[in-house]
């Protein structure tokens, strides 16, 4: 009778152990859905968050610059290992719409091109988000401008960006990435101070989580 009660013991105490070994072997990926796993291969989109805009400013604290009702960004993944750890995803795809200035002798913003990608982006499972330019290179956008003087061209250049995750609105946020102006007119601000929240980020339709 002691054995049988012996046994029923140890075999309560394995029962209770195992719920939590599982969970552990079972953490998961650093980008998942409500479906599983972020897949490698699988591609990221997102678009501004509702009611915000994106903006380049000519300091960290101005507000004179350009500002665009819309943008866009397209990611590939690339690496995503188990939590915690950190994912890896080529950005291929950046666009800007709806854009406007208020620099005096501006009249309006022709285009924003973002130049020399793919980039590659890593999302940390602390939500620190890095975008790194190829080897040589600058990450780089060309703005277009209608002005009192003709359309100019300017280049603004940074060696990199750095953001941050959220899974709070599932969001990626830039605030004031410092841009220089390599190239151009002296209508365009000598300097771009970057800021941009994308909301939700999906894979395809389901929002992603950083672990």
């Amino acid at each position: 009778m002691r054995i049988r009660s012996l046994l029923a013991v140890a075999g309560t105490a394995v029962a209770l152990t195992l719920p939590a070994v599982t969970p552990a072997s079972a953490a998961g990926a650093v980008l998942t859905t409500a479906n599983g796993d972020v897949a490698v291969g699988d591609v990221l989109n997102a678009s501004l968050a509702s009611g915000t805009a994106a903006t380049l400013y000519n300091s960290a604290t101005g507000t004179s610059g350009i500002s665009c009702a819309t943008s866009t960004f397209t990611a590939k993944v690339t690496d995503n290992p188990a939590a915690p750890g950190t994912a890896t995803e080529s950005l291929t795809g950046q666009t800007f719409g709806g854009c406007t200035s208020n620099v005096l002798g501006v009249l309006g913003v022709t285009s924003i091109t973002v130049n020399n990608l793919p980039y590659t982006t890593t999302v940390s499972s602390a939500g620190v988000v890095t975008v790194t330019p190829p080897s040589g290179s600058t990450v780089q956008t060309t703005v277009v401008l209608r002005t009192l003087l003709g359309t100019v061209s300017c280049v603004y250049q940074a060696p990199g960006l750095n953001g941050t995750a959220s899974n709070t609105d599932n969001s990626i946020n830039f605030s004031n990435q410092a841009f220089t102006r390599t190239s151009g007119s002296t209508l365009c601000p000598s300097a771009g101070y970057f800021t941009a929240k994308y909301a939700p980020v999906t894979d395809g339709t389901d929002a992603v989580t950083v672990n």
